[in-house]
């Protein structure tokens, strides 16, 4: 794997979730150095892009802002928030003419949402408290749903044009501004919302509504609806289009069941990424090395490889390239 390189480009890193060790080694590896405490790492040649998702999870999370921040202060690195940054935001924002009830529930025993957005958040809520948790929430409102960089594209979860589309419009670009803004992106029957669910979360399909069974996820909570696989342009079957886990057993807690292989609807496969220009994401907890079509395509890459859950922290070193070379992935 290449680790040294020179040429300019982007690093684009993976979903932190508080791993700070694992995210020092990596930025040494790659060359980025400091000046010495408290100040920003830096590469003489090259960007830093981080997709989201460095809080909750991990118990280091405090440092890993510590250091992402001054970097994205700096100019030495860019992100885009993911779907734990955007629910920290919402876990803290009230509902506008409601004291006391937040975007995101919590310490509401009428509210079954409530005790699972608290466990989420539970160590965020531990390392960070006060004024520093303020200050980082308060930066969250600056970062950006996305960036399209021109000759690449850089996401959480999904890239869906006509979603993206939709937030500029609706939000007059590519961040959260407002309060009503993140009001309209926590209300299902907005189409705000639908979008930036796709955006960092990704594209889902009903199973039930297709005759299969509901499953347990990774987190042991059932399910009717499954992950797309956006990026892979030749699917066009259920059981090509689903990303589900062979890990994952029905609410029974039976092996869940190979899935049919007959054709979805068009409008299903209206997520799945055609574009020409590279595409990079994070979210869906990858495990090993980089796969031809399960991680990889010609144009879209993952970075999430699992970080807080004993995998890598994973990074794709992008030097101008308009087709993805699994080769400069490096992970830690």
């Amino acid at each position: 794997m290449t680790t040294g390189l020179d040429e300019p480009g982007y690093d684009i890193i993976g979903d932190i979730h508080g791993c700070a060790d694992k995210l020092e080694a990596l930025l040494t590896t790659m060359g980025y150095r400091t000046d010495g405490p408290g100040t920003a790492y830096r590469h003489p040649r090259r960007t830093a892009i981080f997709v989201g998702d460095l809080i909750d999870r991990g118990d280091r999370q405090l440092r890993v802002l510590q250091i992402v921040k001054p970097m994205v202060d700096a100019g030495s690195a860019r992100m885009v928030l993911g779907n734990h940054e955007f629910n920290a935001l919402a876990y803290a924002t009230e509902r506008p003419g409601h004291p006391g009830k937040f975007l995101r529930p919590h310490d509401d025993p009428g509210d079954p949402s409530s005790a699972k957005n608290e466990k989420q958040h539970e160590r965020f809520l531990e390392e960070l408290k006060g004024d520093a948790r303020t200050e980082y929430l308060d930066w969250f409102w600056t970062q950006p749903l996305w960036l399209d960089l021109g000759d690449v594209r850089v996401v959480h979860a999904c890239w869906h044009d006509e979603s993206i589309a939709l937030l500029e419009r609706e939000l007059g670009g590519n961040r959260l501004t407002t309060v009503d803004q993140l009001v309209r992106a926590t209300d299902r029957h907005d189409p705000v919302y639908h979008a930036v669910e796709t955006a960092l979360k990704g594209p889902e399909i009903s199973l039930v509504a297709r005759g299969q069974p509901a499953y347990l996820d990774k987190d042991g909570h059932p399910r009717s609806h499954a992950r797309l696989r956006w990026w892979d342009e030749d699917a066009k079957t259920l059981r090509d289009i689903v990303e589900i886990s062979s890990a994952y057993t029905t609410v029974q807690g039976d092996p869940y069941p190979e899935l049919p292989d007959v054709e979805v609807a068009a409008e299903d496969r209206d997520y799945v990424y055609s574009g020409d220009v590279p595409v990079f994401y994070g979210h869906y907890w990858r495990h090993g090395d980089p796969q031809h079509l399960r991680d990889w395509t010609d144009r879209t890459a993952c970075v999430d490889f699992s970080a807080v859950k004993g995998g890598s922290l994973m990074v794709y070193r992008w030097s101008g390239e308009s087709r993805i070379r699994p080769g400069n992935y490096v992970g830690v």
